[in-house]
């Protein structure tokens, strides 16, 4: 009889944490007018059932007390039996058990003021717009969907809008026309399945400008009428990020690449091939250059390859930082990527003085995560990881992870296993020590010259001990700078460097190759 409950709860176990549905595709038809916030939406899915259910939910944030949220007015579908809305799901109960071979399609009605996910305000000049902002899981506030990382879809809006709106989406417009006098209705589609985090609209009265090419790719802006001019130069290097990053990582997976002001809480928003920008990011000296490369370089990286959990977010941010950094140099020479570096670095010891927690970290609010560990201690670690296995082999490493995880999602084990098997290196202490340990190393280093011998003395002061390679630099009279790489393996050691002269100052990591904490002081 015990063994007989134990076979219950493992059957119970395992459909409970399989995935209950796929979403294949979504089609969004949503109305919006200018008398008031409220929208109307008619959403089709067409869902696959990888295990045989009576019933399955979907997210959506139901009417609150305060009149925001979604009512939902009908669910249809001819194997349909009843729906309710409860604990901002929508839950379906089907007339007959799916199997796991059968394809269904599923009509949702809905209408509401969205709380959240879709934002309805004026911009900073008081035109009315609408900017969906759905990352990470705000979908679910304005679309029912499976608002879940790993369940990727292929979609397509239909937008009805007064007729002096534009509409930008995901994929390519396939439709535009006026409905009558007032209204007009755009049609985009996009058929690579993406996560519900990148779907997109953006209505606003745009000035819409193509920026350039790249393998037929279009790359557009579209930007408020009143800083046109400003704008169009400000994102025109997205053409040249899209050849850098396609010769670098892979074939770009998308039709085009369209870069959008807008109203979003981001800085920049990764949306899969629109890629919103804060309307502040416009000021025609292109100081938003970084945050445009890191968004073009998100569209392989958390579009395409998607981490599987949150947990695991520098997949993404990590990525597109360094991949920066990496364009940044290319661009504008070494020594200005090393500032960038050095700056990251600065901000990764400012957010461990007060945060002892790792990189790969499941945070319950996932806004927390959008901090220095994901985004520059994960670029960081990269950076590392680029001069462990030689830049050939990083790249390499970059390309295959892409290769094998575009379209689908990986965890940072998954990305480990292809830097192992490129490089030909056992990486567990590396991934470890760099992801999944707390902090940064804490170096305390005090020098001697005794005769003929440089005497370095190295203690590790924080909470956890890393073992890393340090360059040392050390400086004759004359200026000029030598170097010798050491291993630091524990806590504290003496290193004996042989040398004719006492050096006239050390310094520690002169070449940028260490993410580190830490002084050097002549021991008197």
């Amino acid at each position: 009889m015990r063994f007989f409950f134990l076979f219950l709860f493992t059957l119970f176990s395992t459909t409970l944490f399989c995935q209950q549905i796929d979403v294949q595709h979504y089609r969004f038809q949503i109305g919006l007018s200018d008398e008031n916030d409220k929208i109307s939406g008619q959403a089709t899915l067409v869902i696959a059932f990888p295990v045989a259910t009576k019933s399955f939910s979907l997210d959506l944030i139901q009417q609150k007390a305060n009149g925001k949220g979604m009512k939902v007015e009908d669910v249809r579908g001819k194997n349909v039996a009843s729906f309710r809305q409860e604990n901002d799901r929508l839950a379906i109960e089907l007339s007959n058990a799916t199997r796991p071979t059968i394809v269904d399609t599923f009509e949702i009605l809905y209408s509401g003021v969205p709380a959240d996910g879709l934002d309805i305000s004026k911009n900073k000049f008081g035109d009315r717009t609408f900017f969906s902002d759905n990352w990470p899981n705000r979908a679910r506030h304005w679309i029912p969907c499976n608002d879940a990382l790993s369940d990727k879809a292929s979609v397509e809006f239909l937008i009805t809008a007064p007729t002096h709106y534009n509409v930008i989406s995901n994929g390519i417009q396939v439709d535009e026309k006026n409905i009558d006098n007032n209204k007009k209705l755009t049609h985009w589609k996009e058929e690579t399945p993406i996560p519900t985090k990148i779907m997109v609209i953006g209505v606003a009265k745009f000035a819409i400008q193509k920026i350039g090419e790249q393998d037929t790719i279009p790359v557009t802006a579209w930007v408020y009428p009143q800083n046109k001019d400003k704008a169009f130069y400000d994102y025109e290097p997205a053409a040249e990020m899209l050849k850098f990053f396609t010769e670098y990582i892979g074939p770009y997976p998308f039709r085009k690449l369209a870069n959008v002001q807008s109203t979003t809480k981001f800085g920049g928003m990764e949306n899969a091939n629109a890629i919103f920008y804060d309307e502040n990011s416009v000021n025609g000296r292109r100081t938003v250059e970084p945050t445009v490369a890191h968004e073009v370089a998100h569209q392989w990286f958390g579009d395409m390859a998607t981490e599987k959990q949150f947990a695991h977010l520098w997949l993404s941010e990590g990525f597109a930082t360094y991949l920066t950094n990496i364009y940044w140099g290319k661009k504008y020479g070494k020594e200005e990527a090393n500032k960038r570096l050095i700056a990251d670095r600065e901000k990764i010891i400012a957010f461990n003085r007060i945060n002892n927690r790792p990189v790969v970290d499941s945070l319950s609010d996932l806004m927390d995560l959008l901090n220095a560990n994901s985004y520059q201690k994960g670029g960081w670690v990269l950076h590392m990881l680029r001069l462990e296995v030689g830049d050939s082999s990083f790249k390499k490493i970059i390309q295959e992870y892409y290769n094998q995880y575009k379209g689908g999602n990986a965890d940072t084990r998954d990305f480990q296993r292809v830097a192992e098997n490129i490089s030909g290196k056992k990486l567990d202490l590396f991934f470890n020590q760099w992801l999944y340990q707390p902090g940064i190393p804490k170096i305390k280093a005090g020098w001697r010259m005794e005769g003929n011998q440089l005497k370095i003395n190295i203690e590790q002061t924080g909470k956890n001990i890393f073992n890393f390679p340090l360059t040392i630099g050390y400086y004759s009279t004359d200026g000029k700078m030598q170097s010798r790489k050491i291993s630091v393996p524990k806590q504290s050691g003496t290193f004996i460097l042989p040398l004719n002269n006492k050096p006239d100052k050390l310094i520690l990591d002169p070449f940028v190759e260490l993410l580190f904490e830490g002084s050097v002081s002549e021991e008197k």
